[in-house]
């Protein structure tokens, strides 16, 4: 199949799906229920895809050990997320962290 034709293709189907919600937003009601489950899909959808990365950094299986410049970034992350309530720190510190780990390592 062409690449053109595919990315044309996925597009006119991304622009329809959002025409149709931007026009009958306004008559759809979600339930209490699903809004709140709504709530839910972005911490999901960043944990997909955030965690094959740091677990299996090069696809090969689960890679756990401190040589993972990923995974140590990662829990240093979560940490200073947690005490520093600042994602612009907390990105700053990642970066810092996987950049330095992996200078260390060589």
């Amino acid at each position: 199949m062409n690449a053109t034709a595919m990315i044309l293709g996925m597009a006119a189907i991304t622009v329809f799906l959002k025409a149709i919600i931007f026009l009958l937003g306004d008559r759809v009601v979600f339930s209490p229920l699903f809004r709140q489950a709504l709530g839910y899909v972005p911490v999901a959808v960043l944990t997909a895809i955030v965690v094959p990365m740091v677990l299996a950094p090069h696809g090969k299986g689960i890679e756990l050990s401190w040589r993972n410049p990923q995974l140590v970034a990662a829990a240093v992350a979560v940490i200073v997320a947690a005490i520093a309530r600042s994602q612009l720190v907390t990105i700053m510190v990642g970066l810092a962290t996987f950049f330095g780990w992996q200078y260390w390592l060589g």
